[in-house]
């Protein structure tokens, strides 16, 4: 009898013991799970999650607007790919800046990872911060910020003039041309020569890298990099074979530069990798004109004439805020558990920093929807910096040309601007020149034809 007593006790204790172990396991999970609170988002549907929701040809609205009811760090469910998504000026920059390591990694996007697309841009961990320290040294000896870019680039302005000017004031498309020059400035830099417009191999490396540049933003090529496992249609297929072929291209280009190599005389980027081998107020036109005339006139414009055109540097700055080509930068993913804003955010999730929020924050910008230069001139008309403008993106992984882009777009702008005005065709006003944005891995204005006057 005393027996089954002390089982009977030991029994109830056991049972009160575990009780106790699993309440307490409950509130510690409650309490763990209320730490961890994931941000909030539109509820998904199962395997397609928030497409329905999202407009494939101007994404990055959809997003913008969607940051206004789900807040600054919010969820979407692309197809079965969760993705974080940062919206504003002070999220961005505490994600970007503050904290680098944590959002510094970056997701290989599915149609670049079977096309092969790698280099610098989607590398990580110590590979990548090799490569940019390479690119930033290579770059900083061999143009960025000194006179070999700014001589390219002036080179390059003539050449493009030259093709203007054979139009004689008449309608064309600029395009093309333009596409050719600034193509141009980077083949100089890495090559270290330019093309020749009519050069059928340059022709064709850039109709094949602007014709992926558009299937990469594509409707149907952003369904596959959500569903890789339908196989390689919707353009990736298109989008690999202008991988290879290029790629083909220049390894002919750069075999030719190796037999031809000098190691005292660097002709471009190339030969720096060789070499080491072996041993980037509404708007007035007429301001911006009286500003380039009194200060520059008809001589050569120079980058260091930068600092004595605000007005022409603000309207620069304005164009690239409001143009906004990369308004969903490219996907970061995180490098380890961090809770962020009082969300906790998985190791390995991919995130977005919607540049868009950024560029276009009622918070930092007086009129975030208009043209407006003088978001970057402070009352006396000089020229001021804005922290919530990072076209280039920020932190670590923020654009390592972009000293160099600052410049080619700084000189090809002015010096343009200095010969040319530029008008609609004959019978088309400037309201109806279609200049809507098309998306493909960045936003380019729809194709389009303008007159380049002579200035006397």
């Amino acid at each position: 009898m005393e027996l089954l007593q002390v089982l009977h006790s030991m029994t109830s204790v056991t049972l009160l013991g575990a009780v106790i172990f699993l309440l307490v396991l409950f509130f510690s999970r409650s309490r763990n799970l209320e730490q961890r609170k994931e941000p909030p988002g539109p509820r998904p549907l199962p395997l397609i999650g928030n497409l329905l929701q999202l407009d494939f040809m101007k994404p990055h609205i959809t997003l913008w607007e969607l940051s206004k009811k789900f807040g600054h760090v919010f969820t979407v469910y692309l197809g079965p790919k969760k993705v974080v998504v940062l919206a504003g000026y002070k999220t961005v920059k505490q994600a970007l800046v503050n904290n680098a390591e944590e959002f510094g990694e970056r997701e290989l996007i599915q149609i670049f990872k079977s096309s092969g697309g790698h280099g610098i841009i989607f590398a990580n961990g110590e590979s990548w911060k090799e490569m940019r320290r390479f690119a930033l040294t290579t770059l900083r000896d061999f143009g960025m910020g000194k006179k070999i870019s700014e001589e390219k680039m002036i080179e390059e302005c003539q050449n493009l003039m030259e093709v203007f000017e054979q139009y004689k004031g008449k309608a064309f498309d600029t395009t093309q041309s333009i596409n050719y020059a600034v193509s141009n400035i980077i083949s100089s830099i890495v090559y270290g020569s330019r093309f020749e417009y009519d050069d059928p191999e340059f022709i064709a490396m850039v109709k094949r890298t602007n014709e992926s540049i558009r299937l990469a933003g594509s409707p149907s090529v952003q369904i596959y990099n959500m569903f890789p496992w339908l196989g390689k249609w919707f353009g990736s297929s298109v989008i690999a074979k202008n991988s290879n072929l290029n790629t083909a291209q220049r390894r002919k280009l750069i075999g030719c530069l190796k037999d031809t190599l000098a190691p005292q005389v660097c002709r471009g980027f190339v030969d720096a990798f060789l070499i080491r081998q072996k041993t980037q107020e509404l708007f007035h036109p007429g301001q911006l004109q009286e500003e380039l005339s009194s200060m520059i006139g008809n001589r050569q414009v120079r980058v260091e004439d930068r600092k004595n055109l605000p007005y022409t540097d603000a309207v620069i700055h304005e164009i690239q805020r409001l143009a906004n080509i990369v308004p969903m930068s490219l996907p970061h993913t995180t490098s380890q558990d961090i809770t962020f804003q009082g969300y906790f955010i998985k190791k390995g999730t991919v995130v977005y920093p919607l540049l868009t929020s950024v560029l276009w924050d009622e918070t930092e910008w007086e009129t975030p929807l208009s043209f407006n230069p003088s978001h970057f001139l402070d009352k006396d008309g000089k020229f001021v910096k804005r922290d919530a403008f990072m076209p280039f993106s920020a932190g670590r992984r923020a654009c390592v040309g972009e000293s160099l882009a600052r410049m080619e777009l700084f000189l090809f702008f002015t010096i343009l601007l200095q010969h040319y005005r530029f008008t609609p065709p004959p019978g088309v006003t400037e309201d109806e020149l279609d200049l809507t944005p098309t998306l493909g891995f960045t936003l380019n204005p729809s194709p389009h034809q303008l007159c380049a006057h002579c200035r006397d």
